[in-house]
């Protein structure tokens, strides 16, 4: 009973301590990460559906989680940093400055536990955020009509389960339980029609949503395993009366015309299905690599910018933009030094999630290229210990938008955006790491 007591006060700690380093609007994250405060961190995400060398398996593929020996339980902590800085070029037609750097660092937090009901049915549960974006811009940057506060970001708490058929085959089913919340500004260009400080436009909700994922792993032989795993969409209906301050003149008159002063904005979010398959095989009882392929339903994302755009007599608060699906190739590799040290490393790319290359300064998020590198120690057969960076790099992401006079247009490029990940995390428990084999299988 104590030790029950202590792990629901460790959970309900753990779990407050996520939702309040994840919600920060004055700091920033990425949209869908692949970096969960895993080991996966140094690995560029291989392996993803098809390693199950630990509790995270719930998550990435639950029929994995038949795979692990005993109770295990799986703590980390990851700390973003990001170089995300707009330089303005010949066309914008807003004074301001450039904005200052909108995704600065992020702490976040995640945990696993995984529990044996018997040899082949497996049961978990999951707490970690894997979804969101925040960004903070200056007050007077000259995208400000467009964005000054974005924040969208999804905690999730994940119960799953594990079935193993017989030696080669594994299913595992999880299901997603999303607290999403929204946090979005903009400046409301008062200067339309006479010379009077800016007015701003703000919009502030929590919902909650669920999905669920569902996962497949086979094993021809020991030391090879492929696995699928699919994951289904999450809607987040936000919905929210935005609110109004320092409105003045012909703009705010034309809102009250209107009625939009004290209407509901529906923005709704659906958070994409998506598909990973994965292998794993062992070449020697040091060497294994890893593969990954992925699909993910961006197109059906929906997200809306909100601000005030189109002619000053008749604005409107909302623009819909378009996205499209996005693709997801990753290669890893693990070696095993000695006994108690194994390295890990990889590379993913993922394409752009923006067409046309025409990029928004609330989602500055485009393609992406994955270096990782780690290392996992084993300080002993219930403990182990990983350790890993990775650098997520985005290139030029040029911009080009122009909606209407009250936001004007806005032209440039965010040059050589990057995210740097930096991780730590241990897992306790009986084969703790894998510890059956060089490679970290057991």
């Amino acid at each position: 009973m104590r030790i029950r007591r202590r792990l629901f006060i460790w959970s309900a700690t753990i779990c407050y301590g996520l939702i309040a380093l994840n919600v920060q609007p004055t700091q920033a994250g990425g949209l869908s990460l692949y970096e969960i405060a895993t080991a996966d961190v140094g690995l560029a995400s291989a392996g993803w559906a098809a390693r199950a060398q630990d509790p995270a398996t719930l998550l990435k593929n639950p029929a994995g989680m038949s795979r692990l020996d005993g109770n295990q339980f799986q703590a980390g902590a990851q700390l973003l940093q990001s170089g995300v800085a707009f330089s303005p070029a010949a066309g914008t037609t807003v004074d301001g400055n450039s904005g200052g750097n909108p995704i600065g660092v992020l702490p976040a937090m995640s945990m696993f536990y995984v529990h044996g009901l018997g040899d082949d049915v497996k049961v978990g549960l999951g707490l970690f955020s894997n979804f969101g974006l925040a960004m903070n811009y200056n007050s007077g940057w000259v995208g400000r009509y467009y964005a000054v506060d974005n924040t969208l970001l999804g905690v999730s708490i994940m119960p799953a389960m594990s079935y193993r058929i017989n030696e080669q085959w594994s299913i595992g089913v999880a299901a997603n339980v999303m607290i999403g919340h929204l946090n979005y500004s903009a400046a409301i260009n008062n200067r339309a029609f006479q010379n009077v400080p800016d007015g701003e436009m703000k919009v502030t909700d929590t919902t909650v949503g669920a999905g669920g994922n569902v996962g497949l792993l086979y094993e021809p032989k020991k030391g090879t395993r492929i696995g699928v795993a699919y994951y289904s969409q999450v809607k987040l209906n936000f919905g929210s009366v935005p609110t109004f301050s320092g409105l003045s003149g012909p703009v705010g008159t034309a809102l009250q015309n209107q009625g939009r002063l004290n209407s509901e904005l529906d923005l709704g979010v659906t958070v994409p299905q998506s598909v990973m398959v994965s292998s794993y095989h062992e070449f020697t009882d040091r060497w294994a690599m890893m593969l990954d392929f992925g699909w993910q339903n961006w197109s059906q994302f929906g997200k809306v910018e909100i601000g005030l755009t189109g002619p000053p007599l008749a604005p409107s608060t909302t623009t819909t933009l378009d996205y499209q699906d996005t693709y997801h190739v990753a290669l890893g590799n693990r070696y095993r030094l000695n006994q108690d040290w194994l390295l890990n490393s990889g590379f993913a790319w993922d394409s752009s999630m923006i067409p046309n290359k025409n990029y928004s300064v609330s989602l500055p998020v485009g393609e992406q290229f994955r270096f990782g590198l780690g290392a996992e120690w084993q300080a002993s057969p219930k403990l182990n210990v990983a350790f890993s960076y990775e650098l997520a790099y985005g290139g030029n992401l040029p911009v080009n938008q122009n909606r209407g006079p009250l936001a004007g247009s806005l032209v440039g490029q965010f040059p050589s955006t990057y995210v740097n990940f930096f991780q730590v995390s241990f897992i306790w428990g009986k084969g703790a790491g894998g510890t059956g084999s060089a490679n970290g299988a057991t």
